[in-house]
């Protein structure tokens, strides 16, 4: 976002700088955390693993409030809302390397069936057939319901009979007083206004000219300053075939990845890398989930130590693919390979995708976006990774509870006390406006109080591994 908004105030120069600023020092915070991982052992005291917990649950409510904010600005229609639901349950249900980029690419593939290839006739007509169905159901009903209406209403008849029976007696006895003088009110100045009185009323009221609004001159408008509006960094051309390049890049690494039997480590860990910052819709709460597949799955660093990763990374500046530095550097521990080298690498492969298809978007972008499909498209795949926000808050859900017996982590739902510490985090973020690292360092306290009071003393429930 950083960069984008950079490139279209300052150019290429200026984004690439707001970039390094806004990621550099949480990428060189989360490598130096990774160094101090690589050199812990493999078993942690209890404290640590009720620090991360709390850590943890701190950090899904936080992402649970990500998730509905985006949620509201990304439900525009009916559909948009079905797509959140679709894709957010089925990130649930399945999780495979290209199964993401499919849900997205099918999101986009329904808004534009609805709103550009005939589906938004279709809604309607289906939308006017279940409303003729509930009105006969609702007629039929209430040819059902006639007879106890009726009587019913025979009744509330005859009660209001007797009511104005009582209502006339009782209007005998009342005396109605009429013309009776306006009473006189006191002004301010000393003077009484008759209210009510049949004398004429003034029309003519004197208003200062002070008061007028006054119409400015129509050639102050031309006498401002326009600013001109920032021409696009690249050509269409240019755009075009940076993305080419791109595309072409990213085949021959997953040929080279696929092909290769004996694959260099290093180019394993850049294709990765290179894979989850490509298909990545949504930002930094989609790519965790995503990157536990592609570096825990893969056996290169465990679940532990990706846990620990995830517990900081929250209350680092910068953004999350910052990640990518910490896991990059820890996959070539004790392989030989410097870790800066590894972690550079990671940084790289994990940003170049979106930095490369944001700068093509700024000159492909403007020529097409007056097509209805290409707009229709983008909102597609806007709710799609809206949903897969909502999966990434079940997956973190469902790891953030490490113990001794289960240190890939367990469901956050086994302990109560994690169910607490992750609504504080939410309600705090949401409704007290709570900043994000207060309320994980909070997540954090509240973790190290539960084993002050529970988990030291061995009454915790541990799942086994």
């Amino acid at each position: 976002m950083a960069y984008c908004i950079a490139l279209g105030h300052s150019g290429f120069t200026g984004a690439c700088i707001a970039f390094l600023f806004w990621s550099l020092p949480g990428a060189a915070g989360m490598f130096g955390f990774s160094q101090g991982v690589a050199s812990v052992g493999e078993t942690l005291p209890t404290l640590v693993y009720a620090l991360l917990s709390g850590l943890n649950a701190s950090t899904v409510g936080i992402v649970a409030v990500a998730a509905v904010q985006l949620s509201e600005r990304a439900i525009t229609d009916p559909l948009s809302r079905l797509i959140i639901i679709f894709t957010a349950g089925a990130g649930m249900l399945y999780k495979a390397l290209w199964y993401f980029p499919v849900l997205m690419i099918f999101s986009g593939l329904m808004t534009c069936w609805y709103d550009v290839w005939g589906g938004h006739g279709l809604a309607k007509r289906l939308e006017k057939y279940w409303r003729r169905m509930k009105d006969a159901f609702t007629a039929k009903v209430a040819r059902r319901n006639r007879p106890h209406q009726e009587e019913a209403a025979n009744q509330t008849q005859s009660e209001g009979l007797e009511l104005s029976e009582v209502r006339k007696a009782s209007a005998d006895d009342e005396v109605v007083t009429t013309g009776l003088p306006a009473v006189p009110e006191p002004t301010a100045s000393g003077s009484v206004v008759q209210r009510g009185g049949p004398g004429p009323r003034s029309s003519s009221h004197s208003i200062p000219l002070s008061t007028l609004p006054r119409t400015p001159p129509s050639n102050i408008s031309n006498q401002l300053p326009q600013r001109p509006s920032p021409s696009p960094p690249l050509t269409v051309a240019m755009g075009l075939g940076i993305l080419i390049a791109f595309f072409a890049s990213f085949i021959t690494l997953l040929v080279l990845r696929g092909t290769l039997h004996n694959a260099p480590l290093l180019l394993k860990l850049f294709t990765n890398l290179y894979l989850a910052g490509t298909i990545i819709f949504g930002g930094g709460p989609v790519v965790i989930p995503l990157l536990r597949e592609y570096v825990v799955t893969e056996g290169w660093v465990s679940s532990r130590d990706f846990l620990l990763g995830l517990a900081i990374i929250q209350a680092f500046p910068g953004p999350n693919f910052n990640f990518g530095v910490y896991l990059a550097a820890l996959t070539v521990k004790g392989t030989g390979i410097p870790s800066i080298v590894a972690g550079i690498l990671g940084w790289v492969a994990i940003f170049l995708p979106g930095l490369t298809l944001a700068t093509c978007a700024t000159s492909l972008f403007p020529p097409i976006r007056k097509y209805k499909f290409v707009s229709s498209m983008l909102r597609g795949v806007n709710a799609g990774a809206v949903g897969l926000v909502w999966t990434a808050v079940y997956r973190l859900w469902e790891i953030g509870y490490p113990t001794p017996k289960a240190t890939s982590g367990s469901s956050l739902g086994l302990e109560p006390w994690w169910v607490v510490v992750a609504l504080c985090a939410f309600s705090g973020t949401r409704w007290f406006k709570v900043p994000a690292p207060v309320s994980i360092l909070v997540g954090g306290v509240m973790g190290i109080a539960w084993w002050g009071a529970v988990g030291r003393r061995g009454t915790a429930v541990f799942t086994p591994a």
